[in-house]
């Protein structure tokens, strides 16, 4: 299953931003830490080059994800021009709070009464965007929900008489080139209910488990992951939680809502979907 997502609002928040990048100094990209790659969306790219905008990468959600891979993503992102990368959890005043200095340090030309620091927040869908506007502003004026893009319309803000924000509309982009991309940005809850199919990103999620983080699904759901395949994951979280239809089968699209539910609130444990090496490996793969 091919897995797209592109509302008709984003057509007209892609023009849009396109006319506020002119006047922008620091495109603040909010990425998940624990995709940053699959939840970098293309036309952010495209539109702050047109514009030679720097680029301050917000790797939110890293305390849900995998440290070790979170620093290598660090290190990944510093060899690149024009970027600077951070990792946080908007969720944390603290962590948010760093985000004015940071973006003030990669356009140390701007931030004063006559040249406001001009700061504008893309992403896509459901990555923190709103969360983070709120903490900075430290009252609730972005809209926060658990479905993606709740946003539609930009924003503009003042973050005191030196730096401005505008927080846009979370954008997808109209193909997603990579299947996997899909599935991950699927698990993540990035794309709406609309376009997946739940057991089918339950089962990718599954599969991507058992290779690389077995230990926290036996943990969690008591099974065996050497004995057990994507779908006998499901079937354990079924057993495990007692999920039964009424004659007895197991509740397969219950339990792969509760599987994606426990990877998305991080009660599985830290996790990290893609890495430096896997994302080069997949392009590579894509490429014969």
């Amino acid at each position: 299953m091919a897995i797209q997502w592109f509302p008709g609002h984003m057509v007209a928040a892609r023009k849009k931003a396109a006319e506020t990048m002119a006047d922008t100094d620091v495109v603040i990209e909010v990425l998940d830490a624990r995709l940053p790659e699959a939840s970098r969306n293309p036309m952010v790219e495209e539109l702050r080059r047109h514009r030679q905008r720097p680029c301050l990468k917000v790797l939110n959600k890293a305390d849900l994800a995998d440290p070790a891979v979170t620093s290598a993503w660090l290190a990944f992102y510093a060899k690149e021009k024009g970027v600077t990368a951070v990792a946080l959890s908007c969720k944390k005043p603290g962590d948010a709070a760093k985000i004015p200095g940071l973006a003030q340090g990669v356009a140390p030309h701007r931030g004063t009464l006559l040249k406001p620091l001009r700061m504008m927040i893309m992403g896509i869908p459901n990555v923190g965007k709103s969360t983070l506007i709120n903490a900075l502003l430290k009252k609730r004026i972005a809209k926060v929900g658990d479905e993606p893009a709740v946003t539609k319309a930009q924003q503009r803000l003042d973050l005191g008489s030196k730096m401005v924000l505008v927080d846009t509309p979370g954008l997808m982009w109209p193909k997603i080139a990579h299947d996997s991309d899909g599935f991950m940005l699927a698990a993540s809850h990035a794309i709406g209910r609309n376009a997946v199919i739940d057991t089918e990103v339950a089962i990718f999620l599954a599969r991507l488990l058992l290779e690389r983080y077995p230990a926290l699904l036996a943990a969690r759901y008591g099974l065996d992951p050497g004995r057990v395949d994507a779908p006998g994951v499901i079937e354990a979280v079924a057993k495990k939680r007692g999920f039964r239809l009424k004659g007895g089968e197991a509740d397969f699209e219950k339990a792969a809502a509760t599987l994606l539910q426990d990877y998305r609130d991080g009660v599985l444990g830290r996790i990290s979907l893609e890495t430096p090496a896997t994302r080069q490996a997949m392009l590579a793969a894509a490429s014969t």
